[in-house]
């Protein structure tokens, strides 16, 4: 059981390092075929669903979602939640993505205790925008 939630930490990490690496990089708003191929298989190992079907639910059920799972995995998590629906808000800006960021965003800080100037800054980015 130890090595079943390593795994999953180990996933959801990875997937928040592939999303934090295409923020950054020049993308232009789209992904190409094999990244977007490595997106889906990181959403289908991660949340077990499509994006689009995660992105269907309210914030206060993803919240619910992620709190059933190990509470070790909850920062990791929300962190992971406010990468993907900032980079999504990026690649095709809309109002509920950018709140569901900045609600996940939100929500790591005050769990994690940490404080990221990166993260402070898309908050105010995403409050701007909304």
């Amino acid at each position: 059981m130890i090595h079943d939630k390593d795994y999953i930490i180990r996933i959801v990490k990875q997937f928040s390092e592939m999303l934090a690496t295409l923020l950054l990089g020049k993308n232009e708003g789209t992904l190409p075929e094999e990244q977007q191929r490595i997106f889906e298989t990181n959403m289908n190992d991660t949340f077990k669903m499509p994006f689009e079907e995660l992105a269907s639910k309210s914030s206060d059920e993803i919240i619910a979602l992620v709190d059933t799972k190990d509470s070790s995995h909850h920062v990791p998590y929300f962190e992971l939640l406010g990468h993907l629906f900032y980079f999504k808000n990026k690649e095709n800006p809309n109002k509920d993505f950018a709140e569901k960021a900045k609600t996940f965003y939100e929500t790591y800080l005050h769990r994690s205790g940490i404080f990221s100037m990166p993260i402070m800054s898309r908050i105010g980015e995403l409050k701007n925008s909304l």
